[in-house]
């Protein structure tokens, strides 16, 4: 069982990649055999994520993971990278992910310090965490919400994750928060801003993503993204190569019906990207197509009703404009007319207050909160 100690010797194991993904992503099922609301991953998917020839993400990091064993039976997972990009911005920070274990503090800290002692090896000075690899994949602890599934590209953990944190001394240095909205009406002073934005500002003018010219829009989005997400806390660089690629990956669901682009002047100024929550559908695959994965998602795409606000962002340099508020009150009227029932807005820093407050003017709450951590080295 998952919160069962179990007795032995503790091997540590440096796994190689490719070749070893499918065990240490299989290592996850038996963990979570008695969480309801788990949502297992697509073993292909992941395969693919841990492959150095397929992803770019391998081309600007330094990777290692590693697998705890006693006898044949594996007991947890983690990950530490050396990001090059994050050095440049936070000289001697390295990650650590993928931290996944029975619960047994031999083994959590057996694990984490095989990272640790990887990372040092690298002259990292700190470990920053859980990163699976960076934020610019999935990230956070989950400390709150365990009542209900994670939203695709989520994360989701089990609730003693964070005791044994705090035994292995990492301290916490920020909370992240998932926003929850459900159908009905919103505070009206959102569509008023928003309309008082496009009244007063004849310059601006807002459009759907348009997927048939997908590579000069993803062009447009990662100047943004760069752009805006720079100062933000824990914020990793993203190279073009590697932010295609990530694009590519939800090329197959995007639905531009959720996706914009705010220009100011002709200018792509602001973004914003939503995703049907397809781990409604993911999640009764059980990590696999075969035999009845494809029946599941071609049967259940169409049920989605759910939506996550994957990523909005404004430049700088349009930042004292409400562009924001418009994108949210344009979401939010679109996914309504589509039939969604609820929408989530994640993951947003807790000093993110000038997305924040929006949010929580249309009457969404908080109803997860992640955590990133980090201890010296």
């Amino acid at each position: 069982m998952p919160g069962a100690e179990v007795s032995g010797e503790i091997e540590i194991r440096s796994i190689s990649l490719p070749r070893d993904a499918a065990t240490f992503v299989r290592s996850w099922w038996p963990l979570y055999r008695d969480d309801p609301h788990w949502v297992p991953p697509l073993v292909f998917e992941r395969k693919r994520f841990f492959d150095p020839d397929v992803n770019p993400y391998f081309q600007v990091a330094d990777v290692q993971c590693f697998m705890a064993f006693r006898g044949p039976r594996p007991l947890g997972t983690i990950g530490a990278a050396v990001d090059h990009n994050y050095q440049r911005e936070d000289p001697g920070a390295g990650f650590f992910g993928f931290f996944e274990f029975v619960d047994d503090l031999e083994v959590s800290r057996a694990l984490f310090e095989a990272a640790c002692q990887w990372l040092r090896g690298r002259g990292m000075q700190r470990a920053l965490g859980p990163f699976n690899f960076n934020s610019n994949h999935e990230f956070g602890l989950l400390v709150d919400g365990f009542d209900s599934d994670p939203m695709i590209a989520n994360p989701h953990n089990r609730e003693y994750y964070e005791r044994h944190y705090r035994r292995l001394g990492l301290e916490s240095v920020m909370d992240w928060y998932a926003y929850w909205l459900v159908a009905g009406e919103i505070d009206e002073r959102i569509p008023r801003i928003a309309n008082r934005t496009l009244a007063r500002h004849p310059e601006i003018a807002i459009r759907n993503v348009d997927l048939g010219n997908f590579e000069r829009e993803v062009a447009l989005l990662h100047d943004i993204y760069d752009d805006a997400w720079e100062h933000n806390w824990g914020h990793v660089k993203m190279e073009r190569e590697e932010f295609e690629y990530l694009a590519s990956g939800f090329r197959s669901f995007l639905d531009p019906r959720f996706c914009f682009v705010v220009e100011v002047d002709g200018k792509a100024a602001a973004l914003s990207v939503s995703l049907p929550d397809m781990n409604q559908v993911v999640k009764k695959m059980n990590g696999g197509l075969l035999p009845f994965g494809w029946l599941h998602y071609l049967r259940g795409k169409r049920r989605v009703d759910r939506l996550r606000v994957f990523m909005l962002g404004v430049k700088q340099e349009y930042q004292h404009l409400s562009l924001g508020a418009l994108l949210y009150a344009k979401t939010w009227e679109v996914g309504l007319e589509a039939g969604i029932r609820a929408a989530e807005a994640s993951l947003i820093l807790e000093n993110n207050h000038r997305m924040r407050g929006p949010l929580e003017k249309m009457g969404a709450r908080i109803y997860k909160t992640y955590r990133s951590y980090e201890t010296g080295l």
